[in-house]
């Protein structure tokens, strides 16, 4: 097998596609099992994007169960054409489309402005990989606005949980508990020395938020907040016929262009969230290069662009997915990565454990015991996410300001974005900037706000 044969300090075998790097288990990599059965399990936390699409569009279990069948068909596309990460959701993001959608009649006029939504996410993002100019539009952004964006995603996840009628109401002790643990053993610091000690809260660590779920699935019946799983044997049925005759393009037609229109704020909100993944996607790669020579990873985002904006646009025609297709799993990423800086014995190429994870993600979802056990808590898994993920949005949106007045302007735009929208947000943030920083609205100020504790350290 080619794989067998890659030399020190070289890519992995592919074929040449264009821009693309074509790579095909057991052939370009090998296909690492402890990584797949991983998959199996973690499938779960896919089927999390069920509740949203039955809250949202009212789609029937089934049919929501097709999109994310499609959506994990898609995850596929990464690995196979050279980018070498585990895909996954816009997750910061999805309370802010959430958001804009509800603003339109449940019904045909919601579908649409989704479908709209995704397939101008996914056009814009197409055109920034083909142009190579990604990073010089968000670089126009001012800091402050992108600070803004960030926070106010983050309080936005947060706020969706908690708000009337959110899913705390619905399950106040499984959160309550799931979320505490989960908080625990993901960022705190007792719990990062305590797995360097003993292998099995290491083991723990690297399944990331899937024994969380687990756990989740006991405690909701033990509080009267889910029923116990009802195991089913089989295969899963997902609806499909549903799926295209109600919520797509074939059954309701294109969207009118005003919706396409009406959109842009909040796409480009999220694009900013999706740009975040990518800074963070490539220091991830960066780091798992440097302690693995015997590898040489190309990770390019322009390449990254073309297929996560494919996956969208492919997605708006044949399952609109409030999630979005975003560039990366960060937590998966990283539970990935650190098990390839361990040596080539433990995981031949990079490509084989993000590749494994996503065959075997894949394979979960057609396995009916596997499905029904975590249906019960799947909005539980839905918070879980969101919690964690508006945890790191706030942290890294707070530096991504760069002095005392950009927080000020960013907590302004944060507040505003998690109340009225992307739109009102970016009209807040450029008129603050306007009358704060005047013929410095791109540049703003750096007053050391950042720095200062770096400074301290090194004097």
């Amino acid at each position: 097998m080619p794989w067998k044969n890659r030399a020190h300090g070289e890519e992995s075998p592919y074929l040449p596609l264009g821009p693309f790097k074509l790579r095909l288990p057991f052939i370009h990599y090998r296909f690492e099992w402890p990584d797949y059965v991983q998959g199996l399990l973690m499938c779960a936390v896919d089927l999390a994007a069920i509740p949203l699409l039955i809250e949202l569009l009212g789609m029937p279990f089934e049919a929501a169960l097709a999109v994310v069948m499609l959506n994990g068909l898609l995850y596929l596309t990464h690995h196979l054409l050279g980018d070498p990460v585990v895909p996954g959701w816009i997750t910061p993001a999805i309370p802010l489309i959430m958001a804009y959608v509800q603003q339109f009649p449940e019904g045909e006029q919601r579908v649409y402005a989704l479908i709209a939504f995704q397939l101008t996410l996914g056009i814009f993002s197409i055109f920034l990989g083909v142009t190579g100019l990604a990073g010089k539009v968000v670089s126009l952004v001012p800091s402050a606005i992108k600070s803004g964006i960030i926070i106010g995603a983050g309080i936005a996840a947060v706020t969706s949980i908690f708000a009337v009628g959110g899913r705390f109401e619905s399950f106040p002790w499984t959160i309550s508990i799931a979320v505490g643990i989960a908080f625990y053993l993901i960022f705190s610091k007792h719990f990062q020395v305590i797995k360097q000690r003993n292998a099995f809260w290491a083991f723990l660590s690297k399944l990331g938020i899937f024994p969380i779920i687990i756990l989740a699935v006991v405690i909701a019946p033990l509080f009267g907040e889910a029923p116990w799983p009802k195991i089913e044997w089989g295969f899963t049925n997902p609806d499909f016929a549903t799926l295209w005759n109600e919520y797509t393009v074939f059954g309701l037609g294109m969207p009118p262009l005003a919706l396409f229109i009406s959109g842009l704020p909040t796409v480009l909100a999220t694009y900013i969230v999706l740009f975040g993944d990518i800074l963070q996607s490539k220091a991830i790669i960066d780091e798992a290069d440097d302690i693995r020579q015997d590898e040489k990873i190309d990770y390019n985002p322009n390449r990254a662009h073309l297929i996560f904006g494919a996956r969208n646009s492919v997605m708006s025609i044949l399952g609109p997915d409030v999630t979005m297709c975003g560039p990366m799993w960060a937590a998966m990423q990283v539970v990935i990565v650190e098990r390839y800086k361990e040596g080539k014995k433990i995981m031949n190429s990079i490509f084989g454990g993000s590749g494994s994870f996503r065959w075997g993600t894949n394979t979960g979802l057609l396995l009916m015991p596997i499905v029904s056990l975590v249906e019960p808590i799947l909005g539980i898994a839905l918070a879980l996410t969101l919690l964690i993920q508006g945890y790191v949005s706030v942290r890294v949106g707070i530096l991504e300001a760069k002095s005392q007045r950009d927080l000020g302007i960013a907590g302004i735009i944060a507040a505003v974005l998690a109340i009225k929208g992307a739109a009102w947000a970016f009209a807040v943030g450029i008129i603050l900037c306007f009358l704060i920083y005047g013929k410095n609205f791109f540049v703003g100020e750096n007053d050391g706000t950042f720095t200062k504790d770096v400074e301290e350290k090194i004097g």
